[in-house]
């Protein structure tokens, strides 16, 4: 399980990143907002431990931010702010819960795996995925982009749907090539650009926001993220 704490206080990411390894999690630190959000983008997390006060960009923010690029990491709010107002913003602009500095760390430990077993439970049942205004349908196995139908080739909605089931991440041809087409050797054709140039007209042209990204030299992406 990989977990991001977000929190630059030092003396408490020291405290979470020795207890939270200890109990046999793969824990990353950031320090700032920024950093926080672009290390959501670029990994595939199991949950997010997120201080409210950041410098460069509040938790609430990021919290706002992630949501509306699709992303669906559990998040957790920890902060020194108590009061019900705090609370209830931060669970409304996206947060799965809430926990008040200073805490026990046994009672940090069973809300963790609260919100990691409810996301086991979530994706189990899923049967849609969406990013921004785009949205799979599993069972229908049908695209739709700001609710209108999307036709798709069989190989393209698996591309697809590797893309949008961790939006932000990068994915390398290489990857793809493995995922999508079950391939682990190079086929020494461009088959990845050509799906990537069909995907982009048929989910991204004519709209404002281009889902569709190309990370140079390291592969594709698919999030509502500007750039």
């Amino acid at each position: 399980m990989n977990i991001l704490v977000v929190e630059d206080d030092a003396r408490v990411a020291d405290f979470l990143l020795r207890g939270l390894s200890a109990e046999g999690y793969r824990v990353q630190l950031a320090r700032t907002g920024p950093e926080g959000l672009e290390l959501v983008r670029g990994n595939e997390l199991s949950l997010l431990l997120l201080d409210l006060m950041l410098p460069g960009l509040s938790g609430l923010e990021l919290c706002q931010t992630l949501r509306a690029e699709g992303h669906h990491v559990p998040v957790l709010m920890l902060t020194a702010l108590s009061n019900t107002e705090d609370k209830v913003s931060g669970l409304r602009l996206g947060a799965d819960d809430y926990l008040t500095k200073p805490f026990a760390f046994e009672e940090l430990l069973a809300r963790i795996e609260a919100l990691l077993r409810r996301g086991r439970e979530q994706r189990a049942r899923a049967t849609t995925l969406q990013v921004a205004d785009l949205v799979l349908d599993r069972e229908r196995m049908e695209v739709t982009r700001a609710g209108k139908l999307v036709p798709l080739t069989a190989k393209e909605l698996a591309f697809l749907e590797l893309l949008m089931a961790a939006p932000g991440r990068v994915y390398s041809r290489e990857r793809i090539l493995s995922n999508v087409w079950g391939t682990n050797e190079d086929p020494l054709t461009n088959i990845v650009d050509v799906y990537v140039r069909r995907l982009r007209t048929k989910i991204d042209e004519g709209h404002p926001v281009a889902l569709l990204k190309t990370v140079r030299g390291l592969g594709y992406r698919l999030d509502a993220a500007l750039g």
